[in-house]
């Protein structure tokens, strides 16, 4: 293997972008390697899109080293730009093109790439390809939106929260085309807030909050660092009195956290932890008012880590 292909698609190291007094990327430090989609999993607000600006060369950092296939941005960076593929939160069309014309313009700025055709079928927008962008759904510019990212066959392409907003739908049709593209063996770096997304799309995940990464690996490796398989989540209704001990101490319990008044169990066996549960909760006068049990997920890794929900803004 050559060293270019050792080389990683992307790293930062010692990231920060400060804006006034809001230090929105904190010290941040990331590894993508090249065939791999890469997450960045955290709440609105954790410094994932202001990374990723950076990383893509619309934003410029106040410290740190950023290196992108091998290059730094230098200059306007024009030849780096020509091999990535970038798709923004929101992107905004003009009303009056039609979808062939929007994306021909966007072929246009790429040395090379398919035809604006063959990238309209792979995002499913053939029938669409007269259609003013005025008339198409959130759906449909969401993923015409990602046609522009694609149409000149990136090395490396950049997903910024590609499904906020999608019906479910939509989000699928998304997911079944980063696929394809991953087994094209493209590097895909992908930032969300969907657990379920991170979880089925990426071969490694970053946990981001507050500008910072707090954990890294697999989707397998971070939940399996709960130290069991299952979370039980429960609420009583009012002052419930109860303590971390108390809980911790219940048969199976690996570790408790509490959000507002959701507390939640880690656990190995829950057929052993609920009984107890419900006897131990009995004994203090309490009942629950919501009860309910799950396999260990990437959000539950986030709440153990910080003590949130991964959806909190």
């Amino acid at each position: 293997m050559s060293t270019a292909a050792q080389a990683p698609a992307l790293s930062c190291r010692n990231l920060v972008k400060r804006y006034g007094d809001v230090v929105a990327v904190n010290g941040l430090d990331l590894e993508v390697r090249r065939g791999e989609c890469f997450g960045m999993l955290g709440p609105n607000g954790a410094g994932k899109t202001t990374t990723v600006e950076i990383l893509e060369g619309l934003n410029v950092a106040d410290a740190g080293d950023v290196e992108v296939l091998g290059e730094r941005w230098q200059g306007d960076g024009l030849g780096l730009r020509g091999r990535l593929g970038v798709q923004l939160q929101e992107t905004k069309f003009p009303d009056k093109l039609t979808v062939h014309e929007v994306l021909a313009l966007f072929r246009s700025f790429y040395p090379s790439g398919p035809p604006v055709e063959e990238t309209l079928g792979l995002v499913a927008l053939q029938e669409k390809a007269a259609a003013r962008v005025k008339t198409l759904s959130g759906g449909q510019k969401q993923r015409l939106s990602l046609a522009c990212a694609l149409v000149g066959d990136p090395e490396l392409l950049f997903l910024d929260e590609p499904t906020t907003g999608l019906d479910p739908q939509s989000r699928r049709q998304a997911w079944e085309i980063v696929e394809g593209l991953m087994a094209r063996e493209r590097t895909v770096l992908l930032t969300t807030h969907y657990m379920e997304e991170a979880a089925r799309l990426c071969d490694r995940v970053a946990v981001v909050d507050h500008g910072r990464v707090i954990a890294q690996g697999t989707p397998r490796e971070l939940i399996a660092s709960l130290g069991a398989e299952h979370v039980v989540e429960f609420t009583v209704a009012g002052e419930d009195g109860l303590e971390d001990d108390a809980l911790s101490s219940l048969p199976s319990v690996e570790k408790v956290t509490r959000d507002g008044a959701a507390w939640h169990l880690t656990v190995r066996q829950v057929h052993r932890t609920v009984p107890a549960l419900l006897a131990a909760l009995g004994q203090r006068g309490l009942e629950p008012s919501h009860l309910s049990t799950h396999h260990a997920t990437l959000e539950d890794v986030f709440m153990s880590l910080t003590g949130r929900s991964l959806r909190d803004e």
